[in-house]
């Protein structure tokens, strides 16, 4: 798959739409993480170093087509700013006269930042109408938003099939990092998958046993295969009636050739909270009102041969209840170990989606990731091998 990037595009002299993701969390108004809004700093210090002048696109929370003020992008202007050292002008709407006269007065120092998309209900509609009149604003568009490609929405899919398009930097690191992880990877692969259902995760888990060489499951999923192999797992998250498709999923990856591993030795305590008494066992040997919260040595010393022999790691979800001590001990291990392995140079390791990046951050591994993606729905169906809308309409044909 081929796409433009700012690299292809001239850009001096030309108003760039750039459609971003900069939905942060706020506290009375004061951004508490800004990683999001760091990493579009790339994009717009390119684009204005080439001579062109950005235009920013972006929504903030669900308005669901209504005007809502505390969803306004006018309280990010200043953060805007102070992440990219440029004045930023902000226009109380993102289509019609306001937003012209604001593109208007801009000067090739300044950065425009658009009122809220999805004020506008044609928005999430992917109305034509809206499409063309975000057009009319721009000479070029630029997606940089990963995060949204996965919603044909106006201001990701409909504007970029009426103007030049192009990726921006985060776009177009995103989509190296699961092209290589994912479309031409270097062999053995292996992916670690974990979270809380199978249910959720059914086209994920479809996809990848037929493109990974090894995969890892864990926390309440690996309950789910388990049980469906005839364990009794006790209290623990599991669904029981996901039992044939587990045993189906596992039948296609035989066929396939990939291996799965699941926990051989499991933590379980009888309830879920900090420092409660917990003990390790055989995944045969929970009783009946003990509950899996972690998996134990045996299988995280499983996980490292298996990540010792990849050359590509693919990691979605933690392998434990990682939110509480002592039971994120084998999400923190693992994630550890894929980390070193990449600082040698042995490793490729891409992740992202849900709680991968907070797990990741807690085990005081994600700095060491080859990459990780702050996208949520996007990655997962980028991994679930389905077609990101925002992507195929970045697309060049062959």
């Amino acid at each position: 798959m081929a796409w433009n990037t700012l690299d292809d595009m001239e850009l001096n002299g030309k108003r760039v739409l750039v459609r971003v993701d900069i939905n942060v969390p706020l506290d009375n108004g004061r951004v508490t993480d800004d990683t999001r809004i760091q990493r579009i700093v790339p994009t717009l210090r390119d684009i204005m170093a080439a001579g062109g002048r950005p235009v920013i696109l972006a929504h903030f929370g669900r308005p669901k087509g209504q005007h809502v003020p505390e969803m306004s992008l006018g309280q990010l202007a200043e953060p805007l700013a102070a992440a990219t050292g440029k004045p930023v002008l902000f226009c109380a709407d993102c289509r019609g006269h306001a937003a012209e006269a604001a593109i208007e007065a801009q000067d090739d120092n300044q950065i425009v930042l658009l009122e809220n998309t999805r004020f506008y209900p044609g928005e999430e509609k992917n109305d034509p109408e809206l499409a063309a009149e975000f057009a009319k604003l721009g000479d070029i568009y630029c997606n940089d938003a990963f995060s949204a490609a996965h919603r044909a929405h106006a201001s990701t899919e409909g504007v970029a099939r009426l103007l030049p398009s192009c990726a921006g930097r985060l776009m177009q690191a995103e989509l190296r990092a699961l092209e290589s992880a994912l479309g031409t990877p270097e062999r053995p692969v292996a992916a670690v998958v974990g979270g809380a259902k199978v249910s959720t995760k059914l086209d994920l888990l479809g996809n990848l046993v037929s493109k990974v060489d090894m995969l890892v499951i864990g926390g309440g999923m690996a309950n789910t295969f388990l049980a469906a192999n005839g364990i009794d797992v006790g209290k623990s998250l599991c669904e029981h009636d996901m039992a044939d498709t587990a045993r189906e999923i596992a039948a296609k990856a035989a066929e396939a050739g990939c291996e799965i591993l699941l926990p051989r030795d499991v933590v379980v305590a009888r309830e879920f909270k900090a420092g409660a008494k917990n003990r390790t066992c055989g995944v045969e040997d929970v009783e009946a009102d003990e509950m899996i919260l972690d998996a134990g040595p045996e299988t995280v010393a499983h996980v490292a041969m298996a990540l010792e022999r990849a050359k590509t790691l693919i990691w979605n979800g933690p392998l434990g209840a990682f939110e509480i001590a002592p039971f994120d001990a084998a999400t923190n291990a693992a994630a550890q170990q894929a980390a070193e392995l990449t600082r040698a140079g042995t490793l490729i390791s891409v992740a992202g989606g849900g709680d991968t990046v907070a797990a990741l951050n807690h085990a005081g591994a994600g700095e060491d990731f080859t990459y990780i993606s702050t996208a949520g729905g996007a990655f997962l169906e980028w991994m679930e091998g389905k077609e990101l809308p925002g992507v195929a309409a970045l697309t060049r044909p062959a």
